[in-house]
């Protein structure tokens, strides 16, 4: 018998051991992918009996060498379930560079399935050695060996690590192992001419190591699947007709679903899309898949004091910053095909009417209190400052940064209130402000505090895992007022006598937006948000957790206050936060993929909606990663989805000339039909429950479902055979051809452009491909004879290469980005300049001496030139110190840069050890402490020739502040080093003073 295998393959040493095992012959006929010597799929290894026997499937191979017919039935469910399950998952492991946690993950709850398996047995099956052995310890044998780094995977896995020893040692399996010639060390070769492993979810679909996988269906589940494939598409729920206004409709279940409305002042990055729009976009779209009558609201948050900063940063009035993030952020949930049925505005009349008068009758009811707080008051520009309003030193001992904002410092990360600052300054005039007491409005929470209890224990079984715990948290402790007003220009203004000049809160006024932009979608808001025993209404809301307390507390309580009846939520779909590769987004510092960065990849909307679909953190935070993303298009989207629809779709248009043949179903058929409604029915239960990550799954793995059928029936040989071969083939490729249709079914919530691309190949309607969400199961898309459209690949690879490039053009922050595409790093102080120009000289000087290819080194020279002309180009005054308090700021800025560039020196130094990256660095540094140390020398000099015309007066203020930033610098640092130079000047300036007095 001949085995065809490539290198390193750890499915042929599967056939080896069965050989030796049984006593047969095996002889190795190395081979590729490539070759031409596949009567069939394209898959190694490959055993080859005789000439009219050959197996394509290893562990089809394994049984027929090493049968055991007394398990028989147990080993092929167990096979059956490491060919689907544990090696796609072992295989991405072994060929990753990189492995996601979540892949971590599946491969953890595959092994402690294995490990539950053993913790009775001897054997996986019981007390004697079968197929499902050799199998499974085939595939886990580069995480067993010993020399493997893989090997940690398996530390906790006591069970699994005594059955693998113990089977390595037999003479058969060491046997087998030597005519492998291959290394636990890698590369380890594909199997499939598909390339990397087609791993159909990252979560393991077995629930517990003490069961067994499920892969038998029941009598009646096949009896159904008759039923419902026949008769399925008659008990589909009648389609809504699309009428404008949408308003709820009797009789039906109506969804009203919100997103967390985006704030306008920034553009919005991918964990802002996944954890609301986008995720309520793919539910609204489910709502439609299952015919229930759905409207989809969002629009942006535009009042508050954000905007007003955002507007004075760009020199333009609030109205028009939200102008122009409104487009913004309307052009990039275009582009990612978020299907609103209206995306609105906080900013308008309707905002204002309703906010009103809702606040009026929260009042009204009693639970309005007022309050006197301190707040900083510019005598400049005669107003009260709001948080953002106001900058100053940070309060908190180590830190002292001075250019922290009054709600938060952005140096220390902790949070602040404004008038605690030290030195505060109204960022408008740069006038230092005073503290004025000031009266606002407050929301008795207090008084609200036990309906809300009772609500939210009534509710929260609706919601997601995150949304209960934040809430959770928040009613630990009661619930104090909460102010409701602000003393700001831009947002909705308060409606009663001495408070006109001030505005709602934005967290009071942005909730009610949901209201407003209902009534300008249908003029009819009461109709959906106010209860009515004649409709079934549920209210769906989605957003990340830290919008949480405003949704399932502040939010609730206004309702509950106002008492007119409107909606309380019934379920909130909150997530974790998605992290950005190894750090976190950040709008505020321009950190990770924003919404027009993802425009400019070449990478179409749906790959990213399938991706941030696939990584959504539904109970923990999750982290995107260029590598995964390829991962997941080239496997799962190119090789699994696609590669079964191309084919299947394909066959048919190639042997049927596009006609769906007649399908002649058998048992073993409607065995596979039933394990499709599984997959059908725990998709909707996924999603019904908002989990539509899990929902995807389920959608790949009836995918993997149609490509395992498809490759047991082998229909391209079936259709060379006899006619009763012939009409086998013909339905084979009819039911992949239904399955193709309830893929793009359920797929299209998820990609709905690429769906809209294969409903044109099925030549099929859109309305014909919805679901029964009473009785979720395959029904009968297409009839016999239906014709179908022309085929056509739905995705194409990602190269590695290009995956590289983005992750490289999207490092760092936006403002650093848009420096690299002008070619060079805009430098603000002397100091910066020049430790550039050394760094970039140094570069220079290598490139140099290790080139002579001009093209190489030019454009390098070229930065250096203009690093110098921005340096010779700087204002006269910054380029010298002509007094004691150019020097002193001179000194405090380089020890800021030389601090900031040593944190990262060493941060670099601790990330890699190629010198190449960051000895250009170190040199930045050294320059930057050459420059520190002149210029202390150069202030203390400058003190030590202070001319005679000086006054006692000026020397004296002089002293006044040295001695201020010596006590900052002390109590900020333990480190003499730093502040002793300080000290130094500081008693140079008193001798001065001693000596002029002495003088007088």
């Amino acid at each position: 018998m001949k085995v065809y295998t490539n290198q390193n393959n750890t499915a042929t040493l599967k056939l080896l051991i069965s050989g030796k095992l049984a006593g047969k012959t095996l002889v190795i006929h190395k081979a590729t992918l490539e070759d031409d010597v596949f009567p069939g799929p394209r898959v190694l290894p490959l055993l080859e009996v005789d000439a009219d026997l050959t197996f394509f499937s290893s562990n089809a191979a394994t049984q027929y060498l090493f049968p055991d017919s007394s398990e028989n039935g147990q080993c092929n469910q167990i096979l059956e379930w490491e060919a689907t399950r544990l090696q796609p998952v072992v295989a991405a492991v072994l060929m990753g560079k990189s492995v996601p946690s979540d892949l971590k993950q599946a491969l953890n709850s595959l092994l402690l399935v294995i490990e539950g398996m053993l913790a009775k047995k001897k054997y996986i099956i019981g007390d004697k050695l079968s197929a499902a052995d050799i199998s499974i310890w085939s595939t886990l044998y580069p995480l067993t060996h010993k020399d493997t780094l893989k090997q940690s995977y398996l530390s906790e896995f006591t069970n699994i690590t005594k059955w693998a020893q113990e089977f390595a040692q037999a003479e058969a399996v060491q046997e087998a192992l030597n005519q492998w010639e291959g290394t636990v060390d890698g590369p380890f070769s594909s199997n499939s001419a598909l390339g990397v492993p087609q791993i159909t979810n990252m979560v393991s679909p077995i629930g517990s190591p003490d069961e067994s996988p499920e892969l038998t269906v029941t009598p009646e589940e096949i009896e159904t699947a008759k039923e419902n494939l026949l008769n399925g598409i008659k008990n589909l729920p009648e389609p809504l007709k699309l009428e404008t206004p949408i308003l709820p409709v009797k009789g039906r279940k109506n969804v009203l679903i919100t997103s967390a409305l985006p704030y306008v002042n920034n553009v919005p990055h991918l964990g802002n899309i996944i954890g609301c729009v986008l995720s309520a976009d793919i539910f609204s779209r489910y709502c439609r898949l299952c015919s229930y009558n759905t409207l989809f609201v969002c629009g942006t948050d535009e009042y508050g004091t954000a905007t007003e900063t955002k507007a004075l940063e760009e020199g333009i009035t609030p109205r028009e910053i939200c102008d122009k993030y409104f487009a913004i952020h309307d052009s990039v949930y275009r582009w990612f095909d978020i299907g609103f049925d209206y995306f609105g505005r906080t900013s308008t009349k309707q905002q204002t009417e309703i906010a009103q008068r809702m606040f009026l009758k929260l009042m009204d009811n009693g639970f309005v209190s007022n309050q006197s707080v301190d707040q900083l008051f510019c005598e400049n520009c005669q107003r009260f400052l709001a948080d953002r309003f106001v900058e100053g030193t940070c309060p908190h001992p180590g830190c002292l940064y001075d250019s922290a904002r009054g709600d938060q410092c952005d140096k220390c990360g902790k949070l602040i209130n404004a008038i605690e600052l030290i030195e505060p300054r109204c960022k408008v005039c740069a006038h230092r402000p005073s503290a004025r007491p000031s009266d606002h409005l407050f929301i008795e929470l207090g008084q609200l505090e036990p309906s809300i209890r009772t609500w939210f224990n009534n509710t929260e079984s609706g919601w997601s895992p995150p949304a209960r715990a934040v809430t959770r948290a928040w009613l630990r402790d009661s619930l104090r007022a909460r102010a409701l007003t602000r003393d700001l220009k831009w947002g909705v203004p308060v409606p009663v006598p001495g408070y006109t000049n001030k505005v709602f809160y934005v967290w009071f006024d942005a909730p009610i937006g949901y209201l407003s932009i209902t009534q300008c979608a249908t003029l009819n808001y009461e109709k959906w948000w106010k209860r009515d025993k004649d409709y079934d209404i549920k209210l769906y809301q989605f957003m990340a957790k830290d919008n949480v307390p405003f949704h399932g507390i502040m939010f609730p309580a206004t309702i509950i206050g106002v008492n007119e009846g409107y909606a309380l939520v019934d379920h909130i779909f909150a997530t974790e936060y998605l992290n950005y590769e190894e750090g976190k987004f950040s709008k505020s510092r321009g950190v990770g993929v924003f919404g027009t960065d993802a425009q400019e990849t070449g990478i179409p909307a749906d790959v990213w909606r399938f991706y941030l679909a696939s990584i959504r953190p539904e109970t923990s935070d999750s982290s995107f990663s260029w590598t995964e993303l390829g991962t997941r298009n080239n496997s799962e989207l190119l090789n699994n989805l696609g590669n079964f629809c191309h084919r299947s779709l394909s066959f048919c248009a190639n042997t049927f000339k596009g006609v769906v043949p007649e399908m002649s179903l058998t048992n073993a058929d409607y065995e596979v039909i039933a394990l499709v409604n599984r997959e059908v029915s725990a998709y909707v239960q996924q999603i019904e429950k908002g989990r539509l990550r899990e929902g995807l799954r389920h959608v790949l793995s009836i995918s993997r479902i149609g490509n395992q059928h498809m490759q047991s029936t082998q229909p391209w040989v079936l259709l060379k055979g006899t006619d009763e071969d012939k009409v086998a083939g013909a339905t084979a490729i009819a039911l992949c051809c239904q399955l193709v249709s309830l893929l793009c079914t359920l797929l299209s919530p998820y990609m709905p452009a690429t769906c809209q691309r294969l409903r044109a190949q099925l030549n099929i309607d859109g309305e014909k491909l919805r679901i029964n969400p009473q009785n979720p199961s395959l029904i009968q898309y297409l009839p016999s004879g239906h014709v179908i459209g022309k085929p056509e690949p739905l995705f194409s690879k990602i190269e590695p290469e290009v995956l590289d490039k983005l992750r490289a053009k999207y490092a760092g922050t936006q403002s650093e980005r848009a420096n690299k595409q002008n070619g060079e790093v805009l430098q603000s102080t002397t100091a910066e300049l020049e430790a550039a120009i050394a760094a970039q000289g140094e570069k220079v000087r290598n490139l140099k001496s290790t080139t002579k290819d001009k093209t190489i080194w030019q454009p390098e020279v070229d930065k250096l030139l203009a690093l110098k002309k921005q340096l010779t180009s700087l204002p006269k005054q910054q380029n010298t110190t002509s007094d004691n308090k150019v020097s002193v700021a001179s000194v405090v800025e380089l020890e800021k840069a030389v601090a900031e560039q040593g944190e990262k020196v060493r941060k670099l130094k601790s990330s890699t050890k190629d010198k190449a990256v960051w000895q250009p660095e170190v040199t930045k540094l050294l320059a930057l402490k050459k420059q520190l140390a002149d210029a202390q020398a150069q202030a203390k000099n400058s003190v030590a020739n202070v001319t005679s015309d000086n006054t006692s007066t000026n020397l004296e203020k002089a002293i006044a502040e040295q001695g201020d930033k010596v006590r900052k610098l002390k109590a900020s640092t333990k480190d003499k080093s730093v502040w002793q130079p300080e000290v130094n000047i500081l008693l140079d300036l008193k001798k001065q003073l001693a000596a002029l007095q002495v003088n007088k």
